[in-house]
């Protein structure tokens, strides 16, 4: 087997735990280094060595690709863009309306450092977008549409208890099931957010 890619995630919450056991479960990948705002001494791992994430500059070379495992509200808008210029980066930012102006971002940073910025690499954006990409490229005549529900949003939980004051929330998706049955009834509605 060739060498493997070393990875190092920053971010050790629910992103981060998921990415270190699917880095586990890949013959390619090595997770080489874990890095936390958290202390690190209190962050436990599968068994990748944690440092603190004021760190990683330090750490430029040890590993191939940093994966970033922040949240979409205010982490990543800073963060891909600030550590693409020291590294190959990949992050899952999902603000839609905003992908535009982050793409610009990190890819004016990674063009500056040399390196490769990939974003939205996720759900939604991500696997679920090809997905409808390829039932869109089948049956061309038709209306795509996306209901999500009934659950926890994480990133939009995320971003309240970023709210100053918010101790902690939860913030649940429902969809309208008036839409729902106008779609399954073949309407073709024009929804909007």
């Amino acid at each position: 087997m060739s060498e493997k890619i070393k990875i190092a995630v920053l971010g050790y919450g629910n992103l981060g735990r998921g990415v270190e056991l699917a880095a586990r479960n890949s013959k390619d990948l090595e997770l080489s280094a874990v890095f936390s705002r958290r202390n690190p001494s209190e962050v436990k791992t599968c068994g990748a060595p944690v440092f603190s994430a004021d760190e990683i500059l330090s750490h430029k070379g040890k590993f191939d690709v940093l994966v970033l495992c922040g949240g979409s509200a205010t982490d990543l808008p800073t963060q891909t863009p600030e550590f693409a210029q020291s590294f190959n980066v990949v992050d899952s930012f999902d603000t839609h309306a905003k992908i535009p102006e982050h793409f610009a971002a990190v890819d004016a940073a990674a063009k500056t450092g040399g390196n490769v910025g990939i974003i939205a690499v996720g759900w939604d954006p991500g696997l679920f977008s090809l997905n409808r990409l390829f039932g869109e490229s089948v049956l061309q005549n038709g209306s795509s549409y996306t209901f999500w529900g009934k659950g926890v949003s994480q990133g939009h939980s995320d971003a309240i208890r970023r709210i100053e004051g918010v101790v902690d929330a939860r913030q649940y998706t429902v969809p309208i099931e008036s839409a729902l049955e106008r779609v399954r009834a073949g309407e073709n509605p024009n929804l909007t957010t």
